[in-house]
């Protein structure tokens, strides 16, 4: 399969390959897909193929229109704030038990030809094992593939995977081509030369964690300094002095799983720490500083809204307004305090 970085920029999908199951060397039924990933929901229904879905996650719930279809996981830590769900995960984790179940009996009733799921972050979703586990009893087996990328490329290598898996490879390599495009087309608006403010990205508030994976390449990719922690690495819980000698110029709130609201209601616990006043990027008094972005849908799903974010990024650390998508969901800490 080719990668994300050698596919041909005029490269143009006929959309002719039909997702359909064959038997005999003749097609029947449309392929039937489960997908146990939000990132992998938006990536089949971004290649246009949502009409394939038979099943989800809990947690899928973008694009529209997937209300109707039967949840396949749950979870089963059940807390009210960051601390507490952290301590439950931590406990979890701990014990070796899985975050998430699995409806093993829903799910073969489905007969699925494909389940997406992944096997990157315990943390996000149900784990590669209980999967494949599950897959094993069914007959016939289901094609399992598990997404796991760290790096935005990777991300676009897995819009190729899950069209061949689904049989959609042209419409695959077309979104492909239109997303990495995106990137490109923003980066001209960085200027390499000048470094840039160094950016703090909080993927949680209590207790603090940064962004890891793809998210500090994104950061320094747009033009700024992801100084806390390495491109790819996993997001990792950082201590006041490493925020204080960070001395972080601009800042990102984007919990992992909080929309605006939820982050709202939480942002006392935060902002009323004694070293928050500290931070260059809150004493700055400059209004677009900090900045609270939908931690449940942009940043922290590997999926094809990274180009968003990455586009809105540039934007807001490059003063380029006209490159941030249209609704993207941001507010102004400035804003609120008003």
């Amino acid at each position: 399969m080719a990668s994300a970085r050698s596919i041909g920029e005029g490269y143009s999908g006929n959309g002719s390959i039909q997702a359909l199951r064959v038997t005999e060397g003749y097609p029947s039924a449309p392929m039937r897909v489960v997908s146990l990933l939000p990132s992998a929901t938006e990536t089949l229904c971004a290649i246009g193929g949502q009409h394939l879905l038979v099943g989800r996650s809990h947690e899928c719930d973008f694009p529209g229109g997937l209300e109707h279809l039967p949840v396949l996981t749950g979870q089963r830590t059940h807390a009210a704030t960051s601390a507490e769900i952290d301590a439950q995960v931590s406990a979890a984790l701990g014990s070796g038990q899985s975050l998430y179940m699995l409806d093993v009996d829903r799910l073969r009733a489905l007969k699925p030809d494909v389940i997406l799921t992944q096997d990157l972050c315990d943390v996000c979703s149900i784990d590669l094992a209980t999967v494949r586990g599950a897959a094993a009893t069914m007959d016939p087996k289901p094609t399992v593939v598990s997404l796991n990328p760290t790096t935005l490329w990777q991300v676009l290598d897995d819009v190729l995977a899950v069209g061949e898996a689904v049989g959609m490879a042209d419409q695959a390599q077309a979104t492909m081509v239109r997303l990495r495009e995106g990137y490109w087309t923003a980066i001209d608006f960085v200027n390499p030369f000048v470094p840039g403010p160094p950016t703090l990205f909080l993927e949680w508030m209590d207790p603090p964690f940064v962004g890891g994976h793809w998210t500090p390449a994104l950061i320094n990719a747009a033009g700024a300094r992801h100084v806390l922690n390495e491109a790819g690495a996993k997001s990792k819980r950082v201590s006041v002095e490493d925020l204080l000698e960070a001395a972080p110029e601009r800042i990102i709130i984007c919990p992992c799983g909080f929309g605006l609201d939820r982050i709202e209601q939480e942002l006392d616990v935060l902002t009323s720490q004694r070293w928050w006043p500290l931070l260059p990027a809150v004493m700055s008094g400059d209004l677009d500083a900090v900045v609270l972005v939908d931690g449940n849908q942009m940043f922290n799903r590997p999926g094809p809204r990274l180009v968003d974010a990455f586009r809105w990024l540039v934007g807001w650390l490059n003063d380029r307004p006209e490159l941030v998508p249209p609704g993207f969901p941001v507010r102004r800490l400035a804003d609120l305090r008003r």
